[in-house]
C-alpha cells in the first residue's frame, strides 16, 4: 500500500469508531476484509488510528470536520503533507473540495488545543494546577514500551542482550530497577524468546514504580483483590509474596494461569467462597476500575467516551471495591488503593473517604506520578490497619 492508501484507510477506520465501533475492533474487522495488506500496512494504519484519536479535535479542527476524512485532513496538514496524500489518484483519498479548509490552531478554545474533552478540563486544573496544559499536552503524544524484567530469573542486563540479539533495542529507565524501554522494534517484543519464557512482561515503568514502592517480602500474603489480567499479581510473586488472584469477573484472569506458569511463579486463582476462607491477608492491594486518565496517550478512545455520569459511578464503584476489600486485612496488615487515574476524585478523595468511614485504618504512604515521558499516571495509597481498642 502507497502512504496515500494507508491514510485512506485509517479515514474508514476512524468513522467505524465514531459510529461506536472500539478501536481494536473496528481495526480488525478492517484487516479481515483488506487481506492484501501487510502487516506493515496494518501497523502504519494502527499507528495513524491512534495517533487521530490522540488529537482528535485539534486535528478536526484544522481538518474541518469530526469525521475520519476531516480528522486525517488535520493530520496531514499538521505535516504539510495534504497535496501528496489527497491526490485521489490509485488509492489515494480523492482531493479536498473548496469548503475544506479548516481553522488554524492558534485560533481554538483550550479544550480543543489540548485535544480535551471540555468538561475534563476543570479535573487536570484540579490535579495540577498551573502545570495543567503541560500534562494535558503529554497525553497528545504517543506513549513508549516499557518490560519489566522477571528478576528472579535473570537480570536487566541478561535481558537487554537476549532482546538484542533479536534486534529490539531497549535501555534502562531510570529509578526503576525493573524496567526496560523499548527503543526500538517494540513489535517484535510478543515473538521473542525473552518474552515466551517469561523473562520479560509488558508492564508500563510507572505501575512498577509504584507497586515497587510496596514493602513486600518473600512469604508475604497478598491478594491482589481486582487481579485483571494479572500483571501486578506476577510482578509482586516475582519478589516472592505468596500471591492470590481475585478479580469480580474471573473472564479477566484467564490468562494469568499460562503467564504465571511462564514466569515460573505460583499464583493461586480465588472465588468469592474462597476468599472468605483464605482471608485474613498481610496486604490486599486494589487495583480500582477508574477512568484510566493517566493511560489516554495509550487507550485515547476512552477519554472521548468517557461521561460525567459514568465518572461518578466509577467512584461509586471505588468505594464498594475499598469497603469489600477492607475485612480481608489481618490487623497490622496493609490496603492498598491503587488507579491509573489522574484525578483527585478518584485518588485522594476516595481514600479519604474511606478512612473517615473506617477509622481502624491509617494511611501511612501515597504515591501520585504524573504522566510524562517515561510512563503513565498512577496513583498509590497505601494504609495500614490498626487495632482499635474499645
Amino acid at each position: 500500500m502507497t502512504p496515500a492508501a494507508r491514510v485512506a484507510a485509517a479515514i474508514e477506520v476512524l468513522d467505524l469508531i465514531l459510529d461506536g465501533v472500539t478501536p481494536e475492533k473496528a481495526l480488525t474487522g478492517w484487516g479481515r476484509t483488506h487481506r492484501f495488506a501487510g502487516s506493515k500496512d496494518r501497523a502504519a494504519i494502527r499507528d495513524h488510528v491512534f495517533d487521530a484519536l490522540r488529537r482528535r479535535a485539534s486535528f478536526a479542527w484544522l481538518g474541518g470536520a469530526d469525521t475520519g476524512r476531516g480528522i486525517m485532513i488535520g493530520a496531514m496538514r499538521a505535516v504539510d503533507q495534504l497535496e501528496a496524500v489527497f491526490t485521489g489518484e490509485g488509492h489515494a483519498p480523492r482531493p479536498l473540495d473548496i469548503s475544506e479548509t479548516g481553522a488554524p490552531l492558534v485560533a481554538a478554545p483550550r479544550d480543543v488545543a489540548f485535544d480535551m474533552p471540555d468538561w475534563l478540563i476543570s479535573h487536570f486544573d484540579a490535579a495540577y494546577g498551573a502545570d495543567a496544559d503541560a500534562v494535558l499536552a503529554t497525553l497528545t503524544a504517543r506513549a513508549a514500551v516499557f518490560l519489566r524484567v522477571n528478576t528472579a530469573r535473570a537480570t536487566v542486563a541478561e535481558v537487554q542482550t537476549a532482546l538484542g540479539a533479536e534486534g529490539i533495542t531497549t535501555g534502562p529507565v531510570p529509578h526503576v530497577k525493573t524496567a526496560l524501554q523499548v527503543t526500538e522494534n517494540e513489535r517484535r517484543i510478543a515473538l521473542s524468546a525473552p518474552y515466551l519464557s517469561g523473562l520479560v512482561e509488558l508492564q508500563d515503568a510507572s505501575s512498577q514504580a509504584a507497586i515497587a514502592a510496596i514493602d513486600i517480602t518473600p512469604g508475604l500474603r497478598v491478594l491482589d483483590y481486582c487481579a485483571g489480567g494479572g500483571g501486578k499479581a506476577l510482578a509482586m510473586a516475582a519478589r516472592g509474596a505468596d500471591v492470590t488472584a481475585f478479580d469480580i469477573d474471573a473472564r479477566r484472569m484467564v490468562d494469568l494461569p499460562v503467564r504465571a506458569d511462564r514466569a515460573g511463579v505460583s499464583i493461586s486463582m480465588a472465588t468469592s467462597d474462597d476468599l472468605a476462607k483464605a482471608a485474613p491477608f498481610d496486604l490486599v492491594l486494589c487495583d480500582a476500575p477508574c477512568s484510566g486518565s493517566g493511560t489516554w496517550r495509550r487507550t485515547p478512545a476512552a477519554k472521548w467516551a468517557l461521561t460525567a455520569e459514568r465518572l461518578q459511578k466509577l467512584t461509586t464503584l471505588q468505594d464498594a471495591v475499598l469497603q469489600s476489600a477492607a475485612p480481608m486485612v489481618r490487623t497490622g496488615g496493609r490496603l492498598a488503593y491503587a488507579t491509573c487515574s489522574v484525578f483527585d476524585l478518584e485518588n485522594t478523595t476516595r481514600v479519604q473517604m474511606f478512612v473517615t468511614e473506617n477509622t481502624e485504618f491509617r494511611v501511612i504512604d501515597q504515591v501520585s506520578i504524573t504522566p510524562h515521558a517515561l510512563g503513565d499516571g498512577f496513583f498509590l495509597a497505601t494504609l495500614t490497619r490498626e487495632d482499635i481498642q474499645p
